[in-house]
Parts: structure tokens; sequence; C-alpha cells
């Protein structure tokens, strides 16, 4: 508004246009994820690449060049139709990604029949969602459950995805209610899953980085490495505040 009260309809405008783009965002990386979760990729790296990707169009015919061309654009999907071992299986009435509670219930009672598929539909969520979906109230008995399944599938890969959604289910309201009502099975597994997060250390950082004689190439090695080792005490700090969270000693 101006100073006389009136609307500016020019501003009202953008607001309109950049609520609609927000809204379209979400919808196309909603069905990128679920388009992810159905190829069953190995590591959450090639599903968040498939999610950050999903503003791309793939070419038209009028697009393509002359000269044929061997090389995939898209190596994620060539890999995930490879033979897989695992026999998860996307169930065609999931169409959607839950956006509330009452949904997730839906989903993860009826659609989700094993634990690998509800380990993948956590990460395709993902810990703001999981934090925004159950703000007001958890649910009884789920925290176990999401403790067990990720602690018999968790992976070097999805480490950080995994501290994120442990971050925001330590941030929903009756989290210390729903920690006490952990059957000893449940914290066992919290207790292994916090277990594998400590040891799966970043320290790895050689592995690789072969040293260096020079001068120049030996200094640069230094620094990075100094680098790596102070974001691997930052990592270890957050695994600790967290175990704290879930009360683990």
């Amino acid at each position: 508004m101006d100073a006389e009260g009136a609307v500016d309809p020019r501003a009202l405008e953008r607001e309109l246009q950049a609520a609609v783009a927000e809204d379209e965002r979400r919808d196309r990386e909603n069905a990128a994820k679920l388009r992810a979760l159905r190829q069953r990729l190995p590591s959450y790296e090639q599903f968040r690449n498939i999610v950050l990707a999903s503003h791309l169009k793939p070419l038209e015919k009028k697009d393509k060049m002359g000269q044929r061309r061997s090389v995939l654009w898209n190596p994620c999907a060539a890999h995930a139709k490879a033979p897989q071992a695992s026999d998860v299986e996307i169930p065609q009435e999931l169409d959607g990604l839950p956006g509330t509670s009452a949904e997730f219930h839906r989903d993860w009672r009826r659609c989700l029949k094993s634990r690998k598929l509800k380990y993948q539909f956590l990460l395709a969520l993902g810990g703001e969602a999981l934090g925004r979906i159950f703000q007001a109230d958890l649910g009884y008995g789920l925290l176990g459950e999401f403790l067990t399944v990720l602690a018999e599938n968790v992976c070097h890969e999805d480490r950080d995805a995994i501290l994120q959604i442990l971050q925001s289910l330590s941030g929903t309201k009756r989290f210390g209610l729903n920690l006490d009502l952990l059957s000893e099975l449940e914290k066992e597994s919290s207790r292994d899953l916090f277990r594998k997060l400590r040891s799966m250390s970043r320290g790895d950082w050689t592995a690789g980085h072969p040293s260096s004689t020079a001068g120049c190439e030996a200094e640069q090695e230094g620094s990075l490495m100094d680098a790596s080792l102070q974001k691997e005490t930052e990592e270890e700090r957050r695994v600790l505040e967290l175990m704290k969270c879930y009360q683990i000693n």
C-alpha cells in the first residue's frame, strides 16, 4: 500500500506469481521424489541429485543434435534400470508424498510393507517435511519404528539425511514422552543407530588423496586436511548433541 492506503496491484501480482512459483516448485519436487523412489536408487546422493534436477526438462526430438552420441545425460536413471538385488517395489497406490500426519499414517501402515521401503520413504520426505508433518504430535509408536528402520538400513551416503531427520524429530511436541515409551528393543535400535552413525567417520579423508612432497601441494593438502578434520569435529559434536536428546549414554 502507498501512503494513502491504496493497494499496489503490481506488488500484489508479484506476490501472487511468487506464491504460484513456490507451489509449482513444491509439486515438482514431490513428483521427482516419488519417481526417484520408484527407481530404487542405491544411495541418497543419487536420490538428492534427481530432486535437485527436477526443474530440468528432457530434450524433445527437435532439440536433438544430428550427431549420434553414446553418452547418457542421466546416468542415475540408467544405473537404476540395472538388475537390483533388492526386492523393494513402490506400491502403485502411493501416488504422492504425504503432507499431513493422517496421510502419513495411511501410507506408512497400508502401502509400505517392508522396512527397506519405509527407510526410503523417510529419506524421500526428509527431516524438514517430517518435522512439519509431526510438529503437533509424532504419534504413539512411530518414533520407535523410525529408529528401528533407520538403524537397520543406515549407510554412509545417507548419514547427513538421517542426522537431519533425527534433529527434526527431536523438535516435535511430546518428543520426551515418545522417548520414554520406547520398548527395550527400540531403545537398543536407537543405541545401535548412533553407534553406526559415530562409526561412519569422515576421517578417511586421506583415502584417495596421496601425500605429496612438493611444497605447494603439501601446503594445499594440509589445508584441505585441516578443513576436513574441522568438519568431522563439527559433525561429531552434532551426533553427540543428538545422543543427549535421545538419551543415549
